[in-house]
């Protein structure tokens, strides 16, 4: 018998759907009524956690939609709107989204692991092959890490720029997910090669050559992977996905592990809603980053301090550090992450808000977001049916 949080979630990802795929919310917003690729795939995510044939036919759709307006050169749209016969397709805004890339990749993956089907691999192959291609042409230097712009990813209005974490570790996952079916020793290869440039680069007290020798040791990591570097040095705000990410695939010793699980829920007991910040500590007005955040908008600026990317806590990224938590035997913490997640997720009469201030408690960006709905069940259904993920 699920409960009526988790009822609520499905009834949105329903109202979310599309026949082309998952829309971002269920709200009429322009720039949300469409098909977005991270968006749709941790929907489509979601969707096989439930079971539901026509969610898992609607993710399917997106899939479909992504794969049908890939860019020549590889890219995979940002988002894709469609109405009638009018086809409209972003590859990014200021920026190009580089983890539309690698979700497509996974989204591929996770549907046909859990179909159990070799075909579906099959069947978008070449689109992953371009793929594939793409990241090694991004990494510029061709050493292993993707090089990453500035607005490059979900963070887009944040300041993480060159070798951002986030987008090392979802290739990481791409790569183990499509050698799951292909089993290439130059895939695995691949694999090794990042996974040791991140030891080398983000952990702390690592043996060998950094991209950036100086700045590594002016940074002095010690509880947790930093966000990102560049030529300019490393920006070294906490990143709740990133280090999720690591969590959940085996990433870094044991000893950062455990320092990450640390770090991590010390952070969540701190905050009023019990909840991670997708970044912290938050960027303010007299800091040396402040000006390279409040320039980074498009339509209106969202980055208050405890907002949005600075310091805000959303629940499609604690969704993600539940499943972490679930791998790193931690099930009592991830199913308070759920209850927290639940409890903001209810706010109004359950309008899945985009985000929430981390210190007023107060709901910011767009209701009835459709990957606020998917949070709940992933966790909900990892924690109490078993669901697995390919990882």
């Amino acid at each position: 018998m699920k409960n009526i949080d988790y009822k609520k979630a499905i009834e949105l990802l329903q109202n979310a759907s599309s026949k082309e795929g998952f829309l971002a919310s269920a709200q009429n917003i322009s720039n949300y009524k469409r098909v977005w690729a991270r968006d749709g795939v941790i929907c489509g995510l979601a969707a096989l956690a439930t079971a539901d044939e026509k969610l898992i036919e609607t993710f399917g759709n997106t899939l479909e939609t992504l794969a049908k307006n890939q860019h020549y050169n590889g890219t995979i749209p940002s988002n894709v709107m469609t109405d009638g016969d009018v086809v409209e397709v972003s590859y990014g805004g200021l920026a190009g989204r580089v983890d539309a890339v690698t979700w497509f990749i996974i989204g591929v993956c996770q549907y046909a692991f859990y179909k159990k089907d070799q075909a579906f691999i099959q069947k978008y192959d070449s689109n992953i092959q371009k793929c594939l291609q793409l990241l090694e042409a991004w990494e510029f230097n061709n050493k292993h890490l993707l090089y990453v712009p500035l607005s490059g990813n979900w963070a887009d209005e944040y300041i993480t720029d060159g070798y951002v974490l986030y987008d090392q570790l979802l290739r990481v996952w791409a790569l183990k997910s499509y050698n799951y079916f292909c089993k290439s020793d130059l895939i695995a290869g691949k694999i090794e090669q990042i996974t040791q440039q991140l030891a080398i680069n983000f952990c702390p007290d690592s043996v060998g050559e950094k991209y950036h020798e100086r700045a590594y040791k002016e940074a002095n990591i010690q509880n947790f992977m930093p966000c990102s570097f560049s030529p300019s040095g490393y920006k070294m705000q906490f990143d709740a996905f990133a280090n999720s990410l690591a969590l959940l695939l085996n990433i870094g010793t044991t000893a950062l592990q455990e320092n990450i699980l640390s770090y991590s829920l010390g952070l969540k007991n701190k905050m009023p809603l019990k909840l991670l910040p997708a970044f912290w500590p938050p960027i303010k007005e007299n800091d040396i980053d402040w000006k390279l955040l409040k320039n980074n908008y498009k339509y209106e600026f969202r980055n208050f301090p405890n907002e949005f990317h600075n310091g805000g806590s959303w629940s499609m990224v604690n969704g993600f550090y539940g499943l972490a938590l679930l791998n790193s035997t931690k099930k009592e913490e991830a199913i308070e992450i759920l209850e927290a997640i639940n409890a903001i997720n209810k706010i109004e009469n359950y309008s899945f808000y985009e985000n929430f201030n981390s210190k007023t408690q107060l709901p910011n960006g767009v209701s009835y977001c459709a990957w606020s709905a998917a949070a709940t069940v992933m966790l909900h259904q990892s924690i109490y049916s078993d669901f697995k993920y390919l990882v």
